[in-house]
């Protein structure tokens, strides 16, 4: 009888968690509406308190602010310099979203990043909800919402969430239209698809071309090639009324491309595709070089918690290519990968639009039962499961010791119980327990968001340098000052002190900068202080030490020194 007790709490806690899901699991909307509350736990936490974060973010942040402050939303500049390189939808949106909330009076609107940062989050967002709709075309509910909570828990889909760029709004362009093509091959037979899935697809199609130009026809058009020649055909296609989506989408980008063709004779064309598309292919660009390979290492930290179980999934998906699922996914992943594999320049966020195919492949996988601790070298290779979040957590400690001389304590409890999850998502793998294991990671995944981005990078101030730097010019006792920078040229601190920055070359300009009078801060990197001093005391002038700030530049990987001096008070 006694004994009897523990199995009653156990069939009954069983019970309830089943009916739970089941109740979940009746309504699109219900399971839509926990995607979103995972989602939104995922990409919230820093929304608002990180940094500036250099150097792509605050360059599409300023230019979104520059066309505030003209009043041109055709041309696209980063202060004097023409900014050619991508199409205008993400700038449009990013001023939108200020502009709304300088409506609603958000204070310094302009030079709050998180208002820049909302399309991405939209964009994430969206991502997540088409993936559970792409996926739908694959399986039934459950299957769809382990396919979007592996998106929505993944990490780079974390830290895109939250950059003011185009790569979140992009990967929801990609899914929308990949989500559509699926239907068109999948339900072929039929002739006919929904007028909802029609647009839905060319939405994504002509907005992908607004956002970041061809990238979107090369995902759809490789995959659209290879499925073809499988077929032998390509009348399938017919079934998305290609005529009337072309008219579509150029009706929605013919009027922007047009105009600024007229107004930068041209030159937008030949920046954007001479120089930045193709620049990309023959040499790499900014020094983003890595060799053949690198997105495969790269994977098993951007795509976590689902990687290892994505890899044991390989041979799955092999074995299964002619089915017509797998065949489309494979269609959507290999040959855009390939091309990324290729191409010189790599970024680890290049293959975002890719990886909800590797998650429907590896719910497919795990539905059959295929991915589990039985599989060759499966146990050994899980140890990755635990690996991102304990990582994290040594990692940053270490770098919070090292920079600031503190550890993040604040994020460690939040990162610790990160660790616990996932590896208590370990054990549950190990034990061949899969659903059980997805939901400890995607929990582990939660944590891991509050601890890093909510917590961690609060106290990592040795990395915030612009914003000490801007909160330096902000302060000095006089009214708008005009500021300059030698040494430092991060994009971030264009967007927080002012489209006006004025970056010099030289001790000798910068004492220059101080002699035309008025209120003006200059800041200036230690290796330049000497010259400065003594270009001063050739003019007879002694600024104001402000303040001196210390930090690390992520991007130059060096320690600097920076010293502000001000005059004019």
């Amino acid at each position: 009888m006694d004994g009897s007790v523990p199995q009653q709490r156990m069939l009954l806690r069983r019970f309830s968690v089943a009916q739970l899901t089941s109740t979940i699991e009746r309504s699109h909307a219900r399971l839509c509406a926990v995607l979103v509350l995972l989602s939104l736990v995922c990409f919230l936490p820093g929304f608002v308190s990180l940094q500036p974060m250099d150097r792509d973010e605050p360059r599409y942040a300023q230019a979104s602010k520059q066309m505030l402050e003209t009043g041109d939303f055709v041309d696209i500049r980063f202060q004097d310099e023409a900014r050619h390189k991508k199409p205008v939808g993400i700038y449009w949106m990013q001023s939108a979203s200020v502009a709304i909330g300088q409506a609603l009076g958000v204070p310094e609107a302009r030079t709050t990043v998180a208002l820049y940062r909302i399309p991405s989050l939209l964009g994430a967002l969206a991502t997540v909800l088409l993936a559970y709709w792409a996926a739908l075309a694959f399986f039934g509910r459950r299957g769809a919402f382990l396919t979007a909570a592996l998106m929505a828990t993944c990490v780079i889909l974390m830290v895109e969430a939250r950059l003011a760029k185009t790569d979140a709004m992009l990967a929801a362009c990609s899914v929308a239209v990949m989500g559509g093509l699926a239907r068109a091959y999948l339900s072929r037979g039929a002739g006919v698809l929904p007028r909802r899935a029609l647009l839905i697809f060319w939405t994504g199609f002509a907005l992908g071309v607004l956002i970041k130009g061809p990238l979107i026809l090369m995902f759809a058009g490789l995959a659209a090639a290879v499925l073809s020649y499988k077929e032998r055909s390509a009348r399938w296609l017919l079934t998305l009324r290609p005529w009337l989506g072309i008219a579509f989408t150029l009706a929605v980008v013919l009027p922007w491309f047009v105009a600024i063709a007229i107004k930068s004779g041209g030159a937008f064309f030949a920046a954007s595709v001479g120089q930045d598309m193709l620049g990309k292919v023959g040499t790499a660009q900014k020094y983003h070089w890595a060799p053949p390979g690198f997105y495969l290492v790269s994977f098993f930290a951007t795509f976590w918690p689902g990687a290892i179980l994505a890899a044991i999934a390989v041979p799955f998906a092999w074995i299964h290519r002619r089915e017509e699922p797998v065949a489309f996914a494979l269609a959507w992943i290999v040959p855009s990968w390939i091309v990324f594999e290729i191409v010189p320049t790599k970024l680890p966020h290049y293959t975002l639009p890719l990886l909800p195919a590797v998650a429907i492949v590896t719910v497919m996988a795990i539905s059959r039962h295929f991915v589990g601790p039985h599989r060759p070298a499966a146990k050994p290779a899980s140890v990755l499961i635990p690996f991102i979040p304990v990582g994290l957590t040594i990692g940053l400690s270490a770098v919070g010791w090292s920079f600031d001389g503190a550890l993040p304590y604040r994020a460690l409890p939040v990162l610790v119980a990160s660790s616990l999850l996932a590896l208590w998502a370990w054990w549950l793998f190990l034990k061949n327990r899969m659903v059980p294991s997805l939901w400890a990671s995607f929990i582990s995944a939660a944590c891991l968001s509050v601890g890093v981005f909510g917590f961690a990078q609060l106290d990592l101030r040795s990395l915030k340098l612009s914003d000490r730097l801007a909160e330096v010019a902000r302060n000095v006792p006089c009214e708008n000052p005009q500021v300059a920078s030698l040494g430092y040229r991060e994009p971030s601190l264009v967007f927080l002190t002012g489209t006006g920055l004025d970056m010099i070359d030289s001790g000798v300009q910068a004492s220059d900068f101080l002699r035309k009078g008025g209120c003006r801060v200059v800041f200036v990197e230690k290796r330049h202080e000497g010259e400065f001093r003594a270009q001063n005391e050739r003019f007879g002038q002694q600024p104001v030490l402000s303040a001196r700030i210390q930090g690390f530049n992520i991007n130059s990987g060096r320690r600097l020194e920076i010293a502000a001096y001000a005059t004019g008070f």
